[in-house]
Formats: C-alpha cells, structure tokens, sequence
C-alpha cells in the first residue's frame, strides 16, 4: 500500500523531470498557485486538469491518484487538440437575473480549462446555476455544466447568450428570441 500523498507524488514527479511550478502550471493550463496547493495536498487536480498532469508529469493518473506505477499499453489521447485555456470566471444563472462577478486579474484565477473551439482570447468559462435551460429532450444545459462563452460572437437569433441587464450588475444565460416589436 502506497502511504504518500498525491500532492508528494505530484511534487516528486515534477522534481524528477526538472519542472519549475510556473512551467508545469504552463504546461497544464492552471496558475503556478494550483501547483502549489496540489503539491501541499490542499486540493487535488481532477478530470482535464489531471489527464494534463499526468502528460505533463509523463505518468499516468493512476499514478498520480494512487501511486500505481504498474505500466499499460493503454494511454489517454484527445480526438482533438486544445486550442487555447481560459479561465472559469464566475457562475451564471440559468432562468434568472442574478448578481454577475466580475474578477478583475486573470492571473489570480485558478480554474482554467481547455477548449478544442477557435475563440477570441477575451473568451471564458462559466458555470451554470439553475435549472431553466435543462430539457428532457433536444438541448440540454444542466446546473453544474461549465459553458465557454466568447464576448466577440454578436448575439443572434436562436442562439445561447449571457445577457446582462445594461446599468445593472446581472446576469442571465438563456436562448435569444428577437421578435418583430
């Protein structure tokens, strides 16, 4: 049984392959700050964030979730590759006018995630609060889901918008209908 903590194999790793935390934070799209509390055991990385960390780190996540360092012939490959990281910026309400946050630095965020979308650099991630946009069939956008959204496309007709009430601090995710009046 294997006694070490993730965040001591995850350090370990890094040391071994000569890493700075910055670079690796580079490498897996989350902040030298993430590295830090992932390799103090603080938090720990969990589904892109630690499939990058494991190809960052040349080890498999087994190993980095149990300190299994059995070889396979089985490896994670995307059919896709990443176009760009953007940061999970605040939440927005699905069906509601609710209170938007506004972080002001990039750099102090910590939750970064992937996209295999061309987006403007602008773009970001938000996570969807409310059940409004949850249907039993066709489109579905459950509570909990995270949504790119890219501040350059021009809203139109029939497509997913995050409104927010002009003069007002709120926000809203929904489909956009524009009528004739």
């Amino acid at each position: 049984m294997n006694t070490q903590l993730m965040g001591e194999r995850i350090r370990a790793r890094r040391k071994k392959l000569k890493i700075r935390q910055a670079d690796l934070g580079k490498m897996v799209g989350v902040s030298n700050v993430a590295i830090s509390q992932w390799e103090r055991s603080e938090t720990e990385p969990n589904g892109e964030n630690l499939l990058a960390l494991s190809k960052a780190l040349q080890c498999s996540p087994d190993y980095l979730l149990k300190g299994d360092l059995s070889q396979t012939n089985v490896a994670y490959h995307s059919r896709h590759e990443p176009r760009g990281s953007y940061p999970l910026i605040s939440w927005v309400s699905a069906g509601q006018w609710m209170e938007a946050v506004e972080p002001y630095h990039k750099r102090a965020i910590e939750n970064w995630h992937d996209t295999t979308v061309d987006c403007s650099e602008d773009s970001f991630w938000l996570d969807v609060q409310g059940d409004s946009m949850t249907a039993p069939a066709g489109l579905s956008i459950p509570e909990g889901m995270i949504i790119l959204v890219d501040p350059e496309v021009e809203p139109r007709n029939g497509k997913l918008v995050v409104a927010k009430l002009e003069g007002e601090n709120e926000a809203t995710f929904k489909k956009l209908v524009m009528d004739a009046g």
